[in-house]
C-alpha cells in the first residue's frame, strides 16, 4: 500500500521517497547531486561536472539518468550541450516527508520553514 504525505512545498508519495532514496544511495551520485545543488539554478553541464568531480563522462553519464528517472535532477538542451539542474522541490519534498512527523510534534532543528526554495 503506497502512503502519500503531505508538505507544505510538495505531495510526495513514498514509491516516489524510496526512489529517490534509492538513486541518492550511491557515492557518485550523492556526489554528483550535491554538486548541482550547490551550482543552483544555473546548473552544470556533464563536462564541466566530471571535471569538478574528477570522474569519467561515460560513468557520470549513466549516474545523471539515474537521477534524472528519481526526479531528483533536470535536463535542458542549450545548444550542443546539456544543462543538469537539482531539482529543489523533489528535494525539499524528499526533505518533507523524512521529516513531517518529526520528534512528535515537538520542536527540534529539522523545521518545517528550512526548505531550500530561495533558489
Amino acid at each position: 500500500m503506497e502512503s502519500t504525505l503531505s508538505h507544505p512545498a510538495a505531495t510526495l508519495a513514498e514509491s516516489a521517497a524510496v526512489k529517490a532514496l534509492a538513486a541518492l544511495a550511491q557515492a557518485q551520485r550523492l556526489r554528483a547531486f550535491r554538486a548541482l545543488v550547490v551550482a543552483g539554478p544555473e546548473g552544470l553541464t556533464p563536462g564541466a561536472m566530471a571535471e569538478q568531480l574528477g570522474s569519467a563522462p561515460s560513468a557520470l553519464s549513466f549516474h545523471l539518468k539515474e537521477l534524472l528517472h528519481a526526479g531528483l535532477v533536470s535536463s535542458e538542451a542549450r545548444g550542443r550541450n546539456l544543462i543538469y539542474r537539482a531539482s529543489f522541490s523533489q528535494m525539499n519534498a524528499l526533505l518533507g516527508y523524512l521529516t513531517e512527523h518529526c520528534c512528535e510534534g515537538q520542536p527540534c532543528e529539522a523545521t518545517p520553514g528550512a526548505d531550500c526554495t530561495s533558489c
